[in-house]
């Protein structure tokens, strides 16, 4: 098969670590509370760290898998929320870099923020697909998938709509990429453990700002941190014990 397995990305060289030191793990009000003084305090705009976000999610996506040993398209599956306006970001810049990103964005949010990143995806050629593929036709079709479909602020139960689609990634056999916390997961707890909810195995998790505690439960091949642009006040307040990043990286990875 022509497609990419996670077995065949066994090879791909590591990157050097961040510091040993422990990086606080967010819990799911902690997180909110630090956004919610980035937008207030620090007067940061949604638009402003969804770029800064996905763009480092692109460059963390780069450094697991680079350009050229991904032959076929990647996958981005965005949801509603921020989380998907992060995938739509993402998408933008993995073509920049040499990728060839489509986009499945089933439920679309009819924001004049949401809308501008839906155009400049479209007016960068990138494809939209309609229709959820089986995972027999991702296999086929894809290199990479890329979760982008709920955020830190997600609360069991999943809506009927998205159970398809966290089940068809949890069949996958293709490497799966999760941006902040794999959709489904408890962002606290970790995988779900109700026996309803798909659990999702991603092999590159990004975790953005800083690591939320369902990561303690993450046991990939790959665990980013992206978003280079906390206050170090910030940082210090909320005791994020936030690790250096290398030189000019916009992401850093964590094991």
């Amino acid at each position: 098969m022509l497609s990419i397995c996670r077995k065949s990305l066994l090879s791909i060289k590591s990157f050097p670590l961040a510091s040993c030191r422990m990086v606080k793990h967010l819990a799911q009000e902690e997180a909110i509370n630090v956004d919610l003084e980035l937008f207030n305090t620090y007067k940061f705009s949604v638009s402003q760290l969804m770029e800064l976000a996905g763009l480092s999610c692109a460059h963390s996506v780069a450094k697991c898998y680079p350009a050229l040993e991904v032959p076929r398209p990647v996958l981005v599956l965005c949801g509603p929320g921020n989380n998907g306006g992060d995938g739509l970001v993402l998408a933008r810049h993995l073509q920049l870099l040499g990728y060839s990103p489509q986009i499945f964005y089933p439920r679309r949010t009819d924001k004049e923020l949401y809308r501008d990143l839906v155009i400049q995806a479209e007016l960068s050629d990138i494809v939209f697909i309609d229709t959820l593929p089986s995972s027999e036709d991702m296999a086929a079709t894809y290199s990479l998938l890329v979760d982008c479909v709920f955020g830190f602020s997600f609360k069991p139960p999943v809506r009927p709509q998205f159970s398809p689609i966290l089940d068809t990634l949890a069949k996958t056999t293709l490497p799966l990429v999760c941006v902040d916390i794999p959709s489904g997961w408890d962002v606290e707890l970790g995988p779900p453990t109700d026996g309803v909810t798909p659990a999702l195995s991603p092999d590159l998790l990004i975790s953005l700002t800083a690591p939320k505690k369902c990561a303690q439960h993450y046991t990939g091949r790959f665990h980013y941190l992206g978003g280079r642009f906390v206050p170090r006040k910030l940082a210090e307040k909320y005791q994020l014990d936030l690790p250096e990043y290398p030189g000019t990286e916009s992401c850093v990875q964590l094991h």
